[in-house]
């Protein structure tokens, strides 16, 4: 038995934030249902960032789902999601707020037939404050909320490689609140309205730097964000990199004994003129050997010594292969590439099942709904479905 089973959730989400949280919860055993609309439904299945095959994003987060079309800019369709809505546990939309509300879709629409129901909006600003209506995307969350500001040199700061915002604001934010209000509905009985935003999702990553606020530091000189010599990354002689995170005093001690500079013991946390001498003292160093040369030579130290993956070498790295965090999906253009569930370890499945064609499951959610064929027929022929 999966952790979730038995709970159903209605997700109306698309692109990346919303489709990466309900695949979590669909690895955990929830019956997710991808409701799109009648049009272009999700973004992803025909953005040119979906790809084919293993680069396919959008076989990568829906996976393991239903799918099914719903027109909810018509009277049936909303009285067909609130149908839905009866037998659903959760309910995640990612629309601007306001949007469900007036569409007759939103937490009080649904509450009124379903009071047990958990609904998650989630957004990039919330559902109320001065950015609330406005359009974004990660790359503006994470100015906003400062995790950008950190990140770079003094000069500029530098966009991650990653969408933060996005999964960590959002994603992951959105799923803790879910499962705390599956918690309470289990508690209580009673269902409840969480609204995620991203960029507060991102405030919890700002708390290391909360002192400096009052030291007046800029970027560049936060020493988490490269600007001491124990904790940075540096080249390799054959043109890699590798991360040094010795921030405790006895990994520094350790790693200056194996590099044979101990007379630099006293220079962990230079700063400024003394940084760049020491930095590049350290780099000299490092360019004697290959990247591999240096992780065989660390591997039995602890001086937080490890490799910088480049794309094309995350599949390879054997712990993360033993951990299992990738997998390959069977669809009807081959395999496709997926990410696993981090939250679920030695109980995860391996009965990966493809994602959803567009309304793939429609006819069949409506008949459990308790439409009848002609019903369906007549929606079809609507536009409804």
């Amino acid at each position: 038995m999966k952790l979730l089973d038995g709970i159903r959730v209605l997700d109306l989400t698309r692109l990346l934030p919303g489709p990466l949280l309900t695949l979590y919860l669909a690895d955990l055993g929830a019956d997710v249902i991808k409701i799109e609309d009648t049009g272009q439904g999700d973004y992803l299945r025909w953005m040119s960032v979906a790809g084919n095959g293993s680069a396919n994003l959008f076989e990568a987060l829906n996976r393991d789902k239903k799918g099914m079309r719903l027109n909810l800019k018509v009277p049936e369709g909303i009285e067909a999601f609130k149908r839905l809505c009866r037998q659903a546990d959760v309910v995640v939309e990612g629309f601007r707020p306001g949007v469900m509300d007036k569409l007759g879709a939103g937490y009080e629409a649904v509450h009124a037939v379903n009071p047990a129901l958990v609904y998650c909006s989630v957004s990039g600003y919330g559902k109320d404050g001065p950015y609330a209506g406005k359009a974004g995307h990660d790359l503006n969350y994470i100015g906003v909320a400062g995790t950008l500001g950190v990140a770079g040199t003094r000069e500029r700061p530098m966009i991650p490689g990653v969408q933060i915002g996005d999964i960590a604001g959002g994603s992951i934010t959105a799923f803790g609140a879910i499962l705390l209000g599956l918690f309470h509905k289990q508690k209580t009985g009673n269902g409840l309205y969480l609204d995620v935003s991203m960029v507060d999702g991102l405030i919890g990553f700002m708390a290391p730097y909360l002192p400096y606020l009052d030291a007046g530091l800029a970027r560049g000189d936060m020493e988490l964000a490269g600007s001491i010599p124990c904790y940075n990354v540096y080249g390799t002689k054959d043109g890699r990199f590798v991360t040094l995170g010795a921030l405790e005093p006895k990994f520094w001690k350790r790693f200056l004994e194996m590099i044979g500079r101990m007379d630099l013991r006293d220079e962990q946390l230079a700063k400024g003129e003394d940084f760049k001498r020491v930095y590049r003292e350290v780099q000299e160093v490092f360019l004697t050997r290959t990247r591999q040369e240096w992780i065989d030579f660390f591997k039995d130290e602890d001086v937080c010594v490890e490799p910088v993956n480049a794309l094309d070498e995350l599949l390879k790295d054997p712990h993360i292969q033993y951990r299992g965090m990738f997998d390959y999906v069977d669809t009807d253009d081959g395999k496709s590439l997926t990410i696993r569930n981090p939250f679920y370890g030695e109980h995860r499945y391996n009965d990966l099942k493809r994602a959803p064609k567009p309304g793939e499951h429609t006819r069949a959610i409506l008949r459990e709904a308790g439409y009848s064929d002609e019903q369906i027929e007549e929606f079809r022929n609507k536009g409804v479905i």
